[in-house]
């Protein structure tokens, strides 16, 4: 709880109206996108300028106050419940943003919608690849905050590859900027790395420097069915063992494809055991060229039916059945969970088997889809948040796929981060000794465990694998 004397210190700085603790305020960040995680903070509070969050920050961290920094709370692994309680700092207030058409940059502050920086440098003939499906509500702080990812991660990166600098505020009230306009910048250990994906728990993102590429002069994309997982499999290796990188390069399973066609209704294959939708964009000779090859990969590994869109407006139809999979699937179930585990390419198929395997072992509905391209599935449970039975299932079962994600050489998350979600499981990825550093880094940046506590690690760390 915050004493009425601290809560009047706080409103003096951002004003009676941005500084909130009725309980509509406090219920109504309480939660984010992740289900089944809900704290009441004591208190929201909306900065407009680096000055104010300073201030904020020098009275939480006198009085030991958790502060949990948040953009729109679109984020998938329960980042921003203030679990500890304390304030929650609502970014979406500094929404100021600057081009530099010489400097090929963009300086945002980190309220701004990631679909506004699209929009905008598009309009310049620019581009910002990173396109979290989450993008038209997700805010760019919450983006960099998670390193978020998305279908273009496999030719262009996620959001790590596009921050070339970062002003923060620590949770002393200090301000350190890192990087800049530079491409070129090795003076020191890269910090703006390193608060890229640290999920509010090092400091609080206040401006950010984004590089910016061309824009592809054209865009093309297709589809192509199978009847057997391991034709689509072998297909997304020999694409990229020949030197193509499509732009987008998505997978989804035949429960996901019955569910997409049954709520979009645009003629994807239900009978098909997986499909793959493939986009390239660059100059159309390069364009054309590469479509052509990937056409002929598709039949020689076994596809039964490709279509081409003949125009880029015909691709985005195309790729909006991946861009509504979450959509249709939550018409489903009441909860839905959506997981992130990453596995080298190699391994997609066998990860696929695997989620399925397991969703019948415990009797559970889970669809999968994601980025076959890096390797980066999303198995999607469907169920029931007030049926505990069903819901202690759910979380051996996801016990058992990031076991088996890790077993296989890859990860628990691949984009969506840690967060409180994950906290348990992260030591199976990391290990002791790199988890015991990452806690040494941590101590550095906030002595006191105020920024975003409980989150990444866990008090109460998961000892048992998941089975099988």
């Amino acid at each position: 709880m915050i004493s009425p004397e601290i809560q009047a210190e706080l409103a003096a700085i951002v004003g009676e109206e941005q500084f909130r603790t009725d309980p509509e305020s406090r219920i109504s960040h309480s939660y984010d996108a992740t289900p089944m995680y809900q704290s009441l903070p004591d208190g929201v509070i909306y900065p407009t300028s680096t000055d104010e969050v300073q201030k904020i920050l020098r009275i939480a961290s006198k009085h030991s106050i958790p502060v949990v920094g948040r953009g729109s709370g679109s984020n998938l692994s329960a980042d921003t419940v203030p679990s500890k309680g304390g304030l929650v700092m609502v970014m979406t207030r500094m929404n100021r943003m600057e081009l530099d058409r010489e400097n090929h940059t963009l300086t945002v502050q980190p309220g701004v919608h990631t679909q506004r920086i699209h929009d905008t440098v598009e309009k310049e003939g620019l581009f910002y690849p990173p396109d979290p499906s989450s993008m038209a509500i997700s805010t760019i702080g919450g983006n960099i905050a998670e390193c978020s990812g998305g279908l273009r991660g496999l030719k262009y990166g996620t959001t790590k590859d596009y921050v070339l600098g970062l002003e923060a505020v620590l949770a002393s009230g200090e301000v350190i900027r890192t990087g800049g306009k530079l491409y070129k910048d090795v003076a020191g250990y890269d910090l703006t790395k390193l608060l890229v994906g640290s999920e509010g728990t090092l400091a609080i993102i206040t401006e950010a420097t984004l590089k910016l590429i061309p824009l592809p002069e054209s865009r093309r994309a297709m589809v192509a069915h199978y009847t057997d997982l391991d034709a689509a499999a072998r297909t997304v290796s020999r694409i990229l063992s020949e030197g193509i990188i499509p732009c987008t390069l998505e997978f989804m399973d035949q429960k996901t494809i019955q569910v997409v066609e049954e709520y979009a209704n645009i003629g994807l294959p239900k009978e098909m055991a997986a499909i793959l939708l493939i986009e390239q964009d660059g100059p159309p000779a390069i364009v054309e060229h590469d479509l052509r090859r990937i056409r002929e990969i598709c039949q020689e590994s076994g596809a039964t039916h490709l279509e081409v869109a003949q125009t880029e407006a015909e691709g985005t139809r195309v790729m909006a059945a991946r861009r509504n999979a979450l959509a249709a699937l939550a018409r489903l179930r009441p909860t839905l969970i959506l997981e992130d585990t990453t596995v080298p390419r190699s391994e997609i198929a066998s990860m696929v088997r695997e989620i399925n395997r397991i969703a019948d072992k415990y009797q559970l509905n889970i669809c999968t889809f994601g980025h076959a391209g890096d390797g980066n599935l999303h198995p999607t449970l469907l169920t029931d948040a007030r049926d505990p039975s069903e819901i202690e299932r759910a979380e051996q079962a996801f016990a058992d796929i990031f076991a088996a994600a890790i077993r296989l050489g890859g990860t628990i998350t691949g984009e969506h981060g840690v967060g409180l979600a994950k906290a348990p499981y992260l030591e199976w990825k990391t290990g002791r000794i790199a988890l015991d550093v990452m806690k040494g880094i941590k101590k550095v940046f906030d002595p006191q465990g105020i920024l975003n506590p409980g989150k990444i690690f866990t008090d109460t760390p998961r000892t048992e694998r998941g089975r099988d």
